[in-house]
């Protein structure tokens, strides 16, 4: 997530830490006590591929996981989508994608390349990094594709809960107004947070706070649900060491609302033809299964959510 402080940065808009002032946490304004600890395990990367549907199944019927987002460019979104026809229940938004990251297999625009030719490179694919969305890419191109991704959606006929972002594209400069804009005009909720960032403050030395929270009263004050946190580190941990890793966050999170992301999958043999990320992706599903997170899970009193209900908590509260 150190993409997401990019934006700030460019603007120039950097405070030291997360802020000294007590502030009123995102949980408490949707309904939450002061010391309650609210979390949202996340799965990103539905739709990817059998093995993203496979363990984002897993990890929710069988373990800790609550919500998920789907990559609508992607060839198993079909798959992912029939299972949703079967299980409605299901907390499911939009990996809103905007770049083609892997070496063979790939997946261009919703859109097409004629309405989006500055998402598309050479081999007819969005481009393989943010860089080259950044560089190629308009904010009308962009608002185009993440128009038409969420079009995809609504004619396959799921409920979309909330909108985030593949690999943080929406959170450059460039093209952050669009993701904010879209949201707030089709009242779908947005991952963004602006409460004590107790996590995040730690991916760098400086946290944009200032700026961060002005960004999340706008969403608040638009009727949109904020969170307080956001946890994206399991990508880089052993396989061995996620179940630790995750308790650690549980029994050191401060009270307030918290996304936690991963990336379950239950990788089959043709994956390594798309990722060497396989281990990882294992290790997020097999940790999310384990009996010994959802019993920390239990003793430290954690309550678990979803995007569909901060949104309805979200109607219901004051502004």
């Amino acid at each position: 997530m150190l993409r997401f402080f990019s934006v700030f940065i460019g603007l120039g808009v950097l405070v030291s830490g997360a802020g000294a002032e007590e502030i009123v946490s995102y949980a408490q304004k949707l309904g939450w006590g002061p010391e309650d600890k609210v979390v949202i395990f996340h799965v990103d990367d539905v739709g990817m591929s059998h093995s993203a549907n496979l363990g984002t199944i897993k990890a929710m019927e069988e373990g800790v996981a609550t919500s998920c987002s789907i990559m609508m460019p992607c060839s198993w979104v079909s798959a992912y989508y029939h299972y949703l026809q079967k299980n409605p229940e299901v907390d499911a938004g939009l990996h809103l994608t905007l770049t083609s990251e892997w070496s063979e297999y790939r997946w261009g625009p919703v859109a097409g390349k004629y309405q989006v030719p500055g998402l598309v490179d050479n081999e007819g694919c969005m481009w393989r990094d943010v860089k080259g969305a950044v560089l190629n890419a308009s904010a009308d191109e962009v608002e185009i594709e993440i128009r038409a991704q969420i079009d995809r959606a609504r004619t396959m006929g799921f409920e979309i809960t909330h909108l985030d972002s593949h690999m943080g594209t929406v959170f450059e400069p460039k093209f952050i107004d669009r993701y904010i804009k879209v949201g707030l005009e089709e009242q779908i909720p947005i991952m963004f947070m602006g409460g004590h960032l107790q996590f995040l403050s730690q991916y760098t030395k400086n946290v944009p706070a200032e700026m961060v929270r002005t960004v999340a009263k706008r969403l608040w004050e638009g009727g949109l649900p904020v969170l307080d946190d956001l946890h994206n580190e399991s990508y880089g941990w052993k396989l061995e060491e996620k179940t630790d890793k995750f308790i650690e966050v549980i029994r050191t999170m401060k009270p307030g609302l918290l996304q936690i992301i991963n990336h379950a999958s239950d990788p089959t043999d043709v994956f390594p033809r798309i990722s060497d990320s396989g281990d990882s992706r294992k290790g997020d599903m097999l940790a999310l299964i384990d009996p010994r997170l959802r019993e920390v899970i239990e003793e430290e009193g954690v309550i678990l959510t979803t995007w569909r209900e901060l949104k309805a908590r979200r109607d219901a509260a004051e502004n």
